[in-house]
C-alpha cells in the first residue's frame, strides 16, 4: 500500500472540505437555495472524482472532463426565468466555481485551491456593495405595465410623470389584451427617482400590475 498517495489524497479531501465550507457558509448565510451542505458536497464530490481519475488506469482524464458536464446540469437546475428577469445565475456560477476548486484540490494544488476560494469569497461578499453602488448610478430598467383598462390617457400621464421626476423613458412595446392596455417601458435615471416613481405607481388605481 502506497501511504504517500493516500496521505496526498487525504490532504486533497481536507482542503476541499475547508474551501467548500467557506463558500457554502457565505451562501447559507445569505439564505440562498444552494447553501452550505450543497456547496460543500459539490466541492468534495469534484475532489473525489478527480482523485479517482488521477488513480485510474493510464491516468484517464475523462472522469475529470465529465465533472464539468455534470456540474452544468446542476447549475442549470437553479436558474429560473421570472417574467422579465432571470434568477439564479450567480448561484449557478458559484456551483461551477466550487467544482473547479474541488478539482484543483483533487490534483494536489492545495495552496491554489485556497487562493481561489478566498478570491471567490471576496467576490461574493463584496458583490452586494458593488451592486448597490452601481444601482445608485444612472441606468435603465425595463418595466412591464398593465393598466386597468384600454384608456391610452393612463399611459400618457405616466410618461409625463416620468419626465417630471427627471427620468427618461422609451416605449419598447405597447399592446392590448382583451381587458387592458399594456406597455413595456425602458426607464433610466437614478435609483432614488425610480423608487419615487414605483411608489406612485403602487398607489395608482388605474395601474393594475407592473414588474
Amino acid at each position: 500500500m502506497d501511504f504517500g498517495i493516500e496521505l496526498r489524497d487525504i490532504f486533497s479531501i481536507i482542503t476541499s472540505i475547508i474551501c467548500g465550507g467557506i463558500i457554502g457558509f457565505e451562501r447559507g448565510y445569505k439564505n440562498k437555495s444552494t447553501g452550505f451542505r450543497t456547496i460543500l458536497l459539490i466541492t468534495l464530490g469534484s475532489t473525489i472524482f478527480t482523485i479517482v481519475s488521477r488513480h485510474g488506469a493510464g491516468a484517464d482524464d475523462r472522469i475529470s472532463a465529465n465533472i464539468i458536464t455534470g456540474i452544468g446540469f446542476i447549475g442549470a437546475g437553479v436558474i429560473f426565468k421570472d417574467k422579465m428577469s432571470v434568477l439564479g445565475l450567480t448561484t449557478a456560477a458559484v456551483i461551477w466555481t466550487s467544482a473547479a476548486i474541488g478539482m484543483t484540490a483533487g490534483i494536489g494544488y492545495y495552496s491554489l485551491a485556497i487562493v481561489f476560494t478566498i478570491i471567490t469569497w471576496i467576490v461574493l461578499v463584496l458583490v452586494n456593495k458593488i451592486e448597490f453602488l452601481i444601482g445608485n448610478l444612472k441606468k435603465s430598467k425595463v418595466v412591464n405595465i398593465t393598466f386597468a383598462d384600454h384608456n391610452v390617457d393612463q399611459l400618457l400621464w405616466l410618461e409625463e410623470r416620468i419626465h417630471q421626476l427627471k427620468l427618461n423613458s422609451k416605449r419598447l412595446e405597447v399592446y392590448k389584451t382583451d381587458k387592458a392596455l399594456c406597455a413595456v417601458l425602458e426607464i433610466s435615471g437614478t435609483r432614488t427617482d425610480k423608487n419615487k416613481l414605483m411608489v406612485e405607481m403602487l398607489n395608482r388605481a388605474d395601474i393594475h400590475d407592473f414588474h
